[in-house]
Formats: C-alpha cells, structure tokens, sequence
C-alpha cells in the first residue's frame, strides 16, 4: 500500500434538484480508499451510495468538500479536464451496459482509446475482448448478443484504458445468479491481476463481503466501514 489513497474524500456534501425540490444526497462524508483494494458500498434504495460513486467517477461534482482521485483533485477541473481525466484514469461499468447500438462489440470498446487518439484502439480493443472470453464475438452488435455477453463487453471497455481506478454500479442487477457471478468473478480477477482499485455499488451482502472492505451508507452519511471477507482472512492468518 502507498500512502496516498486512490480515492480520498473530505467532507463531501452534494445537493440535488431545485427549489422544494432540493435533496441533500450527501452529508459530509469523508472516505479514503487506498490503492489496490476492492471496497463495496452497500445501503438501503435512496441512501446515496450510488450519488456516493459518481462523485468518486467525476460524474458528479460535490457542492462542497474535497474529492481527490488517482492523485487529482477534482473540484477545479472543467467538464472537458474532467472528461479526460475520466478517460486516463477511470473504469465505469453500468448496470444497464450502455452500450452503443449500432457498434460492434469491438467498436464500443475501442472508443475511449479513440477519443484519445490511440492508434493502436483497435488491437488493444480486441485484446481485451478475447481476455473476456469474447474474441469470437467481435463484429458482434448489442442487440446480438447475450446479457452477460453485454456486460463483458462493458467490463472490456471499463478496462482497455488500464485504469487505476474500476468503478462499477450493480454490475449484475440485470443478469440472472449464474451469469452474475462469472462478472463477479472475472471483475475480481482482473482486480487481483492488474491491481486496480475496485468499488462497486451492490444490494448482494454477501457479493459486497467478498471485497477488503464493505462500507454502509445511510441517508447519505458513512455509518459503517468494516473489514469484508478478504481482509478478515488476512487477520485470522496473521
């Protein structure tokens, strides 16, 4: 571990809506989450943990506080700043995919390299792909292709930056158990090879006690952040 946490948050407040409207989404949270280890948030529907990730994305900027990420603080950066250091440093994988329609598998995952002007986007793209175990599905488009399918296509994406950083929110709400725990398995794997910084968003306990830690956020405040599975195997063995 290094000294300076991948993502460190310092009395982040966020409000959202207008007028009566307005919902105080965050309350002053502070978090730090060092390199290299895999956190999940959990929390009941409207706590804020969701909110709680785009801010760490860079998706959504905090009313006040610090948010500081893969070694930048965020708060001054503009959209566009804000857009490529997303694209440097930031993994995002959806519950719902987000896949472009009328790509191929292999289009959509090389279009953060070519908004990045790689030229390699295209080979570096299905490299990815065949490490997801699907090189047989290249010219494959969304509409073709299985949900799980779908959402390896979206990890290949998240990864083919080399991220620091892997966010992910409910990356398995739309996959039935047996689909759903190959992307589990294979975000964790990737995590442990490439050493990425991984949070992910999850309503599954047991799927948020499998990472180093497991924070609980309610009505937008941290109130717990306890050791998860990992972490608790370590200790015994120590």
């Amino acid at each position: 571990m290094t000294d300076t946490p991948a993502i460190s948050l310092k009395k982040v407040h966020l409000t959202l809506g207008e007028g009566a409207g307005r919902v105080h989404i965050l309350k002053g949270i502070d978090l730090d989450i060092e390199k290299g280890t895999s956190v999940g948030l959990v929390g009941p529907s409207g706590s804020g943990k969701s909110t709680l990730l785009m801010v760490m994305a860079g998706l959504e900027r905090a009313d006040e506080g610090n948010v500081s990420v893969a070694g930048s603080e965020l708060g001054p950066l503009s959209e566009d700043q804000l857009a490529r250091f997303r694209g440097r440093n930031v993994g995002i994988i959806f519950q719902s995919f987000h896949l472009v329609p009328n790509m191929t598998a292999l289009e959509n995952v090389a279009v953060p390299l070519e908004l990045a002007g790689d030229p390699s986007a295209f080979d570096k793209a299905k490299a990815e792909l065949e490490a997801v175990g699907l090189g047989h599905r290249l010219q494959h488009y969304p509409a073709q292709l299985s949900g799980g399918e779908q959402q390896r296509v979206a990890v290949a994406r998240a990864l083919v930056v080399e991220p620091e950083i892997l966010i992910a929110d409910e990356p398995t709400g739309n996959l039935d158990d047996s689909t759903g725990t190959q992307i589990v398995e294979l975000m964790f794997n990737v995590q442990r090879e490439r050493k990425t910084t991984l949070v992910l968003v999850t309503h599954d306990p047991g799927l948020a006690e499998r990472c180093d830690r497991m924070i609980r956020v309610r009505s937008g405040e941290i109130e717990e952040a306890q050791l998860g599975e990992t972490d608790l195997q370590k200790e015994v063995s120590a």
